[in-house]
């Protein structure tokens, strides 16, 4: 008598555990394609967005979480970070100055002209307040043109190769906006 009931107990739990496990891994498998359809994850080896995102070298560079949902609803605004890719498939993060339709100068100062009228950085963004430098394209202080394209710059603009030695940045080089500094443990936070 013991024997077909410890069977069938025997049967029920291995059972349980079978669709335990086909959940479990159901859950991975649609958390492994929310991730990948909507997150990129970067790590900055660059100094060009000091003070925003560090980056120095490989070892200590942020991890930044980016995230794609938003570009599912509306396009980039100035003044936030993105992450790209550029020309030679790297992935960089740089910050939209400049949008599609646009043209876009500097002054000596460092102050912003967008279709000829002075843009000021945000206030959470003090740092950026007459902070680059009319480098490149913009040296001579004539408008650019950049047409359907979004024209960034790095916020530390004496490291960064971004709009001004290269094209602006299409619509389809941008794989998400910038959102959270995972690490390392003393950077955490929103991307400002």
């Amino acid at each position: 008598m013991t024997g077909p009931a410890n069977r069938t107990r025997l049967s029920a739990s291995l059972r349980f555990l079978w669709q335990w496990t086909v959940r479990c891994l159901a859950a991975i498998g649609f958390g492994t394609l929310i991730f990948l359809l909507g997150f990129d994850y970067s790590r900055m080896v660059s100094g060009s967005m000091s003070p925003t995102l560090q980056g120095e070298d490989w070892k200590d560079g942020d991890r930044v979480l980016s995230e794609r949902f938003s570009y599912w609803f509306r396009a980039p605004r100035r003044w936030e970070v993105i992450a790209i890719q550029d020309r030679n498939g790297n992935r960089i993060m740089k910050r939209v100055v400049g949008l599609p339709g646009e043209s876009i100068q500097m002054r000596r100062n460092g102050t912003v002209l967008i279709d000829g009228h002075e843009v000021k950085p945000p206030a959470e963004l003090p740092l950026l307040d007459h902070h680059y430098l009319p480098y490149g394209n913009l040296m001579d202080g004539k408008p650019v043109r950049y047409g359907n394209a979004y024209y960034v710059l790095g916020d530390e603009t004496k490291d960064s190769e971004d709009s001004r030695f290269n094209p602006a940045i299409t619509p389809a080089q941008i794989l998400g906006r910038a959102w959270i500094i995972l690490g390392p443990a003393g950077r955490r936070g929103f991307v400002r």
